[in-house]
């Protein structure tokens, strides 16, 4: 995207393209330039903590970390920012994402990351969750988020069982 981005997508390996990608459609449609990197906690640290540590400076406003495994990613950008860190676990090869989860969610106190759901459901949620800390301070996005909400209620107020007319 052409514009300064907002939004930081880092993902600990570019297999988690497949599930974040649906946190960039979601952006997406909110219009919020974003950007996407792939660092690593273990094989990258240092581009992983110059992604964190500089993202302020180039105006972003929320970090996106997606990583599986030992997930250590959003805890190491957590540590480097001051930033909000939004973490997204995704499915692994040893606990279907459970390791994921639990090394995600378990940050010390004083270093918070926010933990989403487990793959796609966490990825597309962590983009809405971002909007909403962007909209705190810009109406546009405010409006463009309770656009959202009204139209995701109304399509499930429409919504008729296949013998219904």
């Amino acid at each position: 995207m052409s514009e300064k981005p907002l939004v930081s997508i880092v993902m600990g390996s570019m297999s988690d393209w497949d599930t974040m990608q649906h946190c960039a459609s979601m952006l997406d449609k909110f219009g919020v330039p974003y950007e996407k990197n792939v660092a690593s906690a273990h094989r990258t640290p240092e581009k992983a903590c110059k992604i964190a540590s500089t993202a302020q400076e180039r105006g972003v406003k929320v970090i996106i970390a997606a990583a599986g495994g030992a997930a250590h990613l959003a805890g190491v950008l957590a540590a480097h920012s001051q930033l909000p860190i939004l973490g997204v676990p995704m499915k692994g090869w040893a606990l279907d994402g459970m390791d994921s989860l639990l090394s995600t969610v378990q940050m010390p106190r004083g270093i918070p990351v926010m933990t989403l759901a487990i793959g796609k459901a966490g990825a597309v949620n962590a983009a809405i969750a971002a909007v909403q800390i962007i909209a705190t301070a810009d109406e546009a996005y405010a409006k463009k988020l309770a656009d959202f909400r009204k139209a995701q209620t109304e399509e499930v107020l429409e919504l008729k069982f296949p013998d219904e007319k």
